[in-house]
């Protein structure tokens, strides 16, 4: 039986809970330092209440200490991992190799970060001792295929969220822009920017586009494809979305893979236990995203880039029919579109630039609210905030239970009932009766058989068998709640059967990893020329090379290498 993974993102401890009572089975989260978002931080203690909520349900939490170190921080960093370990970690996400000899207990998991996409690399970094390898996004079915079919450990691999341009741990354009470094957890988005694209006789071919923007990755419908390739653990990305977006992403693809198992029981499960009940109904339009593709996964090219949006546009409304000093008519792309007070709108003006604002009042197709600047009529108009699907969030938010299967006896003046949770462990309770006989037994076991199978904190409990062996006697309703409750509080103090990690034996000397090289600022399967149409394999005319992207006083090259099929972004030579 394989278990499978859904790895949330968590910018909190609370953001982490949130995920598990949603579907998680492992979040991912950074301590106070060493984690690539340096504006994702959280104390050791936030992580050890997490970590305490998570392995009730047997879910694993993944601290991210996935920065490369300065020499002078790696003491610092020994003294983390040590905090983080004895707070209830179970693996850490690593990029710098000097970590991986800090810890004996946890599980070295290789960050994205360390551009695994060739099966060389992957066994390189399983000689090292990580018992995970988390693979470059911009991979094909078969790639991944080629790399899980020749290691032993564990595989992970991004399925929803923001995508780098580049391959990760390979961008440097941050920090020669800016002097903020990707690699140290204080990327500026570069790739976000507004860029002119210039050809080498000075001709602009572009003008004001978010030429290295992508759109959001979104595999929810390939979820059996990556499994049957290998991949093991589903990720996830968005360490600094908000809880609403981590909620509603989480819990449409714990669907999707229950999905998938219910479809192969006999081959797959959930890596961790507990049923999510009731709540809201996800849907991945409504929350954060620039748009979403597929990417490289089938193996071909796509239209890739979010050129016109790279911040989110949210959903397609329609066009602005009207503009009046207090108020925006809408032209609603659908008839049965419902806007609500406080929805939020966002259009693209002239400049390329977004502009956003807010409905005070919608009446209809029509929004009041002051008079945005740039609006035109005729316009496309998209929604970036439902206010209506924000409070559904807020308002139906699911439960998760530990489903535990009762067995109740009543023999020789006592009332035993054994309880057995979905992860294995066992419990027992027993109340002696006296000698007053229940009036009217089926009643009696009726009651007996709905208190026990109420819910009691996180259990979930299920009276399965009765068996009778004496008179039905009368039982107070407070002592089978009574029972019910011991029967919780035992459960609680046997640890969750948790399915083992995958560990690599620790081998730090047998293998370099190798980052930069020929003063690339960034490599990337994805090609501005083919983007446009430009490429030679297009059959189209391509343009006097090299190419440039120009933003104000920066200039930077783009090279275009036909055999991998992959561009580099450099920084422009002096007068080019």
């Amino acid at each position: 039986m394989i278990a499978l993974e859904l790895l949330a993102p968590a910018r909190t401890a609370q953001i982490g809970i949130a995920a598990i009572d949603c579907g998680a089975d492992a979040v991912y989260i950074a301590g106070p330092a060493f984690g690539a978002r340096q504006a994702a931080g959280n104390s050791v203690e936030d992580i050890r209440e997490l970590c305490a909520y998570a392995h009730r349900f047997g879910v694993r939490i993944y601290a991210t200490v996935n920065t490369l170190l300065e020499p002078e921080e790696i003491p610092q960093a020994r003294v983390l991992v040590k905090q983080l370990e004895q707070a209830g970690v179970d693996a850490l996400i690593v990029q710098d190799p000097s970590v991986l000899g800090m810890s004996d207990s946890l599980v070295m998991h290789a960050s994205t970060q360390c551009a695994i996409r060739t099966p060389q690399k992957a066994q390189g970094l399983e000689s090292l001792g990580f018992g995970r390898l988390v693979l470059e996004r911009e991979l094909s079915l078969a790639q991944i295929k080629s790399i899980t079919q020749s290691v032993n450990t564990e595989i992970e691999f991004f399925v929803h969220g923001a995508l780098c341009v580049c391959y990760s741990g390979q961008c440097y354009l941050s920090e020669y822009l800016t002097g903020r470094s990707a690699n140290r957890g204080a990327c500026a988005q570069p790739c976000r920017n507004l860029y002119d694209l210039q050809d080498a006789s000075g001709k602009v071919l572009v003008r004001n586009k978010a030429l290295l923007s992508l759109k959001d990755y979104q595999l929810i419908h390939r979820l059996e494809d990556l499994a049957d390739a290998g991949v093991t653990s589903f990720k996830i990305e968005g360490r600094l979305k908000n809880e609403s977006y981590v909620r509603n992403v989480v819990k449409a693809y714990s669907e999707a893979l229950d999905a998938l198992i219910g479809k192969h029981p006999d081959r797959y499960r959930r890596s961790s236990f507990g049923q999510v009940r009731g709540g809201f109904t996800p849907n991945l339009q409504k929350t954060f995203n620039r748009g979403y593709t597929e990417l490289f996964l089938d193996g071909k090219r796509g239209q890739w880039a979010a050129m016109d949006a790279p911040k989110s546009m949210g959903e397609y409304i329609g066009t602005v029919a009207q503009i009046k000093a207090d108020s925006v008519v809408l032209n609603p792309s659908a008839p049965d579109l419902a806007l609500a007070n406080g929805d939020g709108f966002a259009f693209v003006n002239k400049d390329g630039s977004i502009t956003g604002f807010r409905g005070d009042v919608c009446q209809g197709n029509t929004i009041f609210c002051r008079r945005p600047e740039g609006l035109r009529e005729g316009q496309p108009l998209y929604r970036n905030i439902s206010a209506s699907f924000e409070k559904q969030l807020d308002a139906a938010k699911p439960v998760r239970e530990i489903e535990v299967s009762l067995s109740v006896k009543l023999q020789d003046g006592l009332l035993t009932v054994e309880a057995q949770s979905e992860d294995d462990r066992k419990a027992v309770a027993q109340f002696p009766f006296g000698v007053d006989v229940a009036r009217d037994p089926d009643r009696m076991l009726r009651t007996l058989q709905e208190q026990l199978g109420k819910r009691c904190g996180h259990y979930a409990f299920r009276c399965a068998d009765i068996q009778v062996n004496a008179p039905v006697p009368f039982l107070p309703v407070s002592a089978i709640n009574g029972i019910r409750r011991n029967l919780a509080q035992q459960l609680d103090g046997l640890p969750v059967n948790a399915l083992p990690l995958y560990r690599g034996k620790v081998n730090p000397a047998d293998f370099q990893l190798t980052y930069a090289s020929g003063g690339e600022l960034m490599r990337s399967k994805y090609c501005v020329r083919h983007e446009l149409g430009l490429c030679p394999k297009q059959g189209k005319a391509s343009k006097a090379e090299p190419l440039f992207l120009i933003n104000g006083k920066e200039r930077l090259r783009l090279d275009f290498h036909c055999a991998p099929c992959e561009m580099t972004v450099c920084p422009a030579a002096p007068g080019r």
